[in-house]
């Protein structure tokens, strides 16, 4: 485990700080990569993760971002240095357990993407997102595949075009946060929630994230179908049982 990726058991939390509070938690390759592993090895310990960054801002993006390449790679060398990014938004969606996301300051870039991709995200009103590949020359497919299944079209539209720098409200308006709180307060909002989220039945937690994983890509009948099955396997489990007594 390395300085800049901390992480702290709570019960059945996990608890992970992008720790680089003095570059805004740019992120490297490495960094993704090893966020991926401690998401997809949560559940083995916890009922669900807190992500967050630590200082004043959430994440500014990806470490080295916009700078240009001495020589131009060969497109599969640079769909290889790329594939840590696609790992990690990857394991957002592969975690059979919930991810918080608690997004002080800027969420730019990869940083925005990573507060799209967790399953509930709680901003403070002071908190800016923003999306600035196109006026880095980068083709921004990269990002907009992590919001893909976060945000409504036109959201993503404007955000990718215009490149703006948006505030609190509207990126809960996109789809991109959950809640907005005030910034005196986003710590006792995000204990309020972990504090509801334990007391949820550990069977009934995982099951709720598999049914919007899966149900949101199928036809209305398949989805209803996977509503039936999982509603009657986890409520007539012992876990179940043992939570109500």
């Amino acid at each position: 485990m390395s300085k800049d990726i901390l992480t702290q058991q709570d019960g059945a939390i996990m608890r992970v700080t992008i720790n680089r509070p003095e570059t805004g938690n740019g992120m490297s390759n490495g960094m993704a990569l090893e966020l991926a592993g401690i998401f997809e090895a949560a559940a083995e310990t916890s009922q669900f993760v807190v992500l967050r960054g630590a200082g004043k801002d959430f994440c500014i993006g990806r470490a080295g971002m916009g700078e240009q390449p001495p020589t131009q790679p060969e497109a599969l060398e640079l769909r290889r240095s790329n594939e840590p990014v696609f790992q990690c938004y990857g394991s957002f969606r592969r975690s059979p357990i919930p991810i918080i996301g608690v997004v002080q300051g800027r969420a730019i870039g990869f940083g925005c993407a990573l507060a799209a991709l967790c399953d509930i995200t709680i901003a403070a009103d002071t908190a800016r997102f923003q999306f600035p590949e196109m006026g880095h020359n980068i083709m921004p497919t990269m990002a907009m595949s992590a919001l893909v299944d976060r945000v409504p079209r036109k959201a993503l539209m404007y955000l990718i075009y215009s490149a703006a720098v948006v505030d609190a409200q509207r990126a809960l308006s996109f789809g991109i946060v959950s809640d907005v709180v005030p910034e005196a307060q986003l710590d006792a909002a995000v204990k309020t929630l972990c504090e509801t989220m334990s007391k949820a039945p550990a069977a009934a937690t995982p099951a709720v994230k598999e049914y919007v994983r899966n149900a949101l890509t199928m036809d209305v009948p398949a989805a209803i179908d996977l509503a039936r099955n999982l509603h009657s396997v986890i409520n007539s489990s012992s876990e179940m049982r043992s939570k109500k007594h």
